[in-house]
């Protein structure tokens, strides 16, 4: 039997919380099924639990308001991959970010971390 939704006024679109999307990518992970089941069970279209998983992988999608710290995955490097400090640096360590779009920001570990976010934002094309 196929079932079958009646809408009485013009189609509206739905408005999704960061906390509703966050918890149907988790269950769309959890769930064991393909995207498309899942979305069909939930009533959602495919290509957004797609994006919204892709914003939650990316960052991009939290549970914190613009400007609120938030946390990254990092990945230490082991020595032999490490670039060596360069001589401006005298003795300090080298921190390498990979940008969401990809490009590489090397920071010394003396940099005040409003300017390291500075660099970063130019990097990424943002403006704060």
């Amino acid at each position: 039997m196929t079932k079958v939704t009646v809408l009485s006024a013009p189609e509206r679109r739905r408005r999704w919380t960061r906390a509703q999307k966050l918890r149907l990518v988790a269950e769309s992970a959890a769930s064991g099924l393909s995207i498309a089941d899942f979305a069909r069970r939930h009533d959602v279209h495919p290509n957004l639990v797609h994006a919204w998983r892709r914003q939650a992988k990316t960052g991009e999608l939290s549970v914190t308001r613009d400007g609120a710290t938030r946390f990254m995955p990092v990945a230490v490097a082991s020595e032999d991959r490490a670039t060596p400090p360069s001589a401006d640096d005298a003795g300090g360590s080298i921190i390498e970010v990979v940008l969401r779009n990809g490009r590489l920001l090397r920071l010394s570990d003396r940099m005040a971390a409003g300017r390291a976010a500075l660099l970063a934002d130019a990097l990424e094309g943002c403006a704060r």
